[in-house]
């Protein structure tokens, strides 16, 4: 051993530390050499084993590590797959596809086709990813120019457009300008933007309406599903609300009120001339606009069937009045074509806005078409005409007569289908029919309202009432059910508080109303409810519409 290496090893053995060597050799006991042996040549480099590469254990390394990754989430996945129901992993395998063996070919569906691009240097990873994920947009194959010129709409020869014309620079408007147009014609109409119209302020209402439903939810415990949502019968849930023409109030008798069809719009008329339309929240009831017809004191006013026209008529005229509440136009149809009535008087309008009825003296019932006001045809009947009304389908009429008969006709060939005697009743005054077409409710001069069923009306000769209502003691002079025919309001305008709500199909009259505290329900003339919100309105000689709120349709 050369003397150098003796002496550093000496060192070694007195610090206690190992001796150093190069990196990448063996000490010599490795390689054979021992004591008492004589030390071994190296090998050739011919004959030496190569060294295992670290590539090669790295990505042994890495698959064994993919594969226990694999193993744990899939072990995760079964145990979060015991807890769910048999139709949710149906429905999960049906959107998802079978994805128990190959969840990365299931991200990849999901991630779509990567577009292939120069990622900014800038951005990160998740952000290059996120971009990618996006598909490539496609360009146009052709490009149509006569699509980029705004078609002209003419406005001089359509008498509607030209009254919509400011000057008379505006022959032509495009279809923007005149959606434009329309729009502020409306808005003009109806005094403004109404509620219903609001689409942002609708939606954040109900969102705000759904986290209190929500929170109300949370802070209570109990049953929650209910085993009918029928209406129950005995006692009505209902609140007083502001009546409806609480900001035009009137002396006069009220003729009529009605709600509007689609909108939450109520229409009051009467003996004052004017016909007011207000909007319903319950609170206030805001005015939008009043129609004042001179001389004109209104015997009955109802909406259309889409609820663009008013129709009125009066007490002592053969004029009918007709108000485009979209133009904002009063139109005065001063002889009805083919019509030689004196008096226009009462009338209905079909369900499905195709017939206008009018009820005429010595019996008549003329049946008019709704757009044009042209005489179709009469129908007549023996005695005086006391009340008619359509079916739920428009396809048939059932009128009321003096003579305490019920007459039903058939809309299309203008023929009698049956002919039958109002059980007890001496003379009819009032008739209705229920919206599901099941009811037929016939008001007499004594009070007694008769329920029949309407299949028994058409084949029966002489039908039985399924229930005779007898609450009232004068004569029934209104008769309305409601939009779901599970409320039949009947009144009576001789007498006060002569207002009944009739549950069906119990037919049995709900006790709680009416409510006579204030004793404001006086001598009521006409009745409506709402198609939709659960209002209930009535009017009455004082000149007042009351307004209730049924707990049944909307809460509280």
């Amino acid at each position: 051993m050369p003397p150098e290496r003796r002496r550093r090893m000496k060192l070694d053995r007195r610090t206690g530390a190992k001796p150093k060597r190069k990196p990448g050799t063996r000490p010599d006991w490795k390689a054979g050499a021992g004591p008492g042996r004589p030390p071994q040549k190296p090998a050739p480099s011919s004959q030496r084993k190569p060294p295992a590469r670290p590539s090669a254990a790295a990505a042994a390394i890495a698959v064994a590590a993919a594969e226990e990754e694999r193993r744990l989430r899939q072990r995760n996945r079964l145990t979060l797959e015991e807890d769910k129901p048999a139709v949710e992993r149906c429905l999960e395998e049906l959107v998802f596809g079978d994805v128990e063996n190959d969840e990365d070919a299931l991200l990849r569906r999901l991630r779509g086709p990567r577009v292939q691009g120069h990622e900014d240097s800038g951005d990160s990873e998740v952000e290059n990813e996120a971009k990618g994920n996006f598909p490539p947009q496609k360009k146009p194959v052709w490009v149509d120019e006569d699509d980029e010129d705004e078609e002209m709409v003419d406005m001089m020869n359509n008498r509607f457009r030209k009254d919509m014309m400011k000057n008379a620079s505006e022959s032509k408007l495009s279809k923007d300008n005149l959606k434009k147009r329309l729009k502020e014609e409306f808005q003009h109409a109806m005094g403004g933007v109404p509620a219903w119209a609001e689409t942002t302020k609708r939606t954040t209402s109900s969102d705000d309406e759904s986290e209190e439903d929500e929170d109300d939810l949370l802070q209570r415990t109990g049953n929650f599903i209910s085993t009918s949502t029928s209406l129950p019968r005995g006692i009505l849930k209902m609140k007083n609300c502001q009546p409806a023409n609480a900001e035009r109030p009137t002396v006069a008798r009220i003729s009529s009120v009605q709600f509007h069809p689609g909108a939450q719009i109520v229409m009051v008329a009467g003996l004052d001339n004017a016909v007011s339309l207000f909007q319903v929240d319950g609170k206030t009831n805001p005015k939008i606009q009043s129609i004042y017809l001179e001389r004109f004191p209104i015997f009955k006013a109802c909406f259309s069937a889409n609820g663009e026209e008013v129709l009125a008529t009066s007490t002592h005229s053969k004029v009918l009045y007709v108000y485009d509440m979209l133009a904002g136009k009063l139109i005065p149809v001063h002889q009805l074509r083919g019509l030689k009535e004196k008096i226009v008087r009462s009338f209905e309008v079909s369900s499905d806005g195709s017939f206008l009825l009018i009820n005429g003296i010595a019996g008549y019932l003329h049946l008019l078409a709704m757009k044009t006001k042209e005489l179709i045809g009469s129908m007549k009947i023996n005695g005086r005409v006391a009340a008619s009304t359509f079916s739920s389908d428009s396809k048939k009429v059932y009128a009321s007569s003096g003579d305490g008969e019920v007459y039903v006709w058939d809309v299309n060939s203008r023929k009698c289908l049956n002919r039958f005697v109002d059980e007890g009743s001496l003379y009819g005054l009032s008739i209705a029919t229920s919206r599901n077409g099941q009811y037929v409710a016939c008001g007499s001069n004594c009070g007694v309202v008769n329920i029949y069923n309407q299949d028994s009306c058409l084949q029966e000769t002489n039908p039985k009432p399924i229930k005779a209502i007898m609450n009232l003691v004068t004569g029934v002079t209104s008769l309305t059910f409601n939009p779901t025919s599970e409320i039949l309001a009947i009144a009576s305008e001789k007498m006060k508080e002569a207002v009944r709500l009739v549950h069906l199909p119990s037919c049995t009259v709900f006790s709680n109303f009416p409510v006579v505290k204030k004793k404001n329900i006086s001598h009521v003339h006409t009745m409506d409810f709402s198609p939709r919100s659960g209002y209930f309105a009535l009017g009455n000689e004082k000149g007042k519409a009351l307004m209730y709120r049924l707990h049944h349709y909307s809460d509280f």
